[in-house]
């Protein structure tokens, strides 16, 4: 069975420059290998303001943040798995992109994948997690013809 996977974008704030909705779903998708079914996905962009609230109240870190990730209710009567939802801070992924010589592009599309694994229970608190996560991310974004956003 071929998965499907529906992407919502949610645009709270367009500026600096943010990826179209086709652009998440790809990235997205390069994240769920192996995987069958429908498979749903939120992706919220927001501004600084609100990316600080959110870490604020939900990690008890008052500064904004590139993405946050929010499992969803998983596996659902009608067979749709509800992935959850990215909150990505346009802001900051310009910041970050501009401070580390990376393009705009690249650096969505590595915090979308990033966003994607944690939802799928990866993690980067310890280190063997974090070496774990960062593999993946290099295997997929080499997938998706990026570079390794750790070199």
């Amino acid at each position: 069975m071929g998965e499907r996977l529906d992407v919502e974008v949610t645009y709270a704030a367009r500026r600096p420059w943010v990826p179209r909705r086709a652009q998440f779903a790809r990235w997205a998708a390069a994240a769920l290998p192996g995987r069958s079914g429908s498979v749903e996905l939120s992706v919220r962009i927001v501004g600084a303001a609100r990316s600080r609230s959110l870490n604020a109240h939900y990690r008890q870190k008052d500064k904004s943040t590139n993405v946050l990730s929010f499992g969803g209710a998983g596996l659902t009567p009608d067979g749709v798995k509800h992935l959850g939802e990215l909150v990505i801070c346009a802001p900051v992924v310009a910041q970050e992109a501009a401070a580390q010589g990376k393009s705009a592009e690249f650096h969505w599309a590595h915090m979308t994948v990033h966003g994607v694994l944690h939802l799928l229970g990866f993690d980067h608190e310890r280190d063997a997690e974090a070496r774990k996560m960062e593999a993946r991310e290099v295997q997929i974004l080499d997938r998706l013809g990026f570079s390794n956003p750790y070199v």
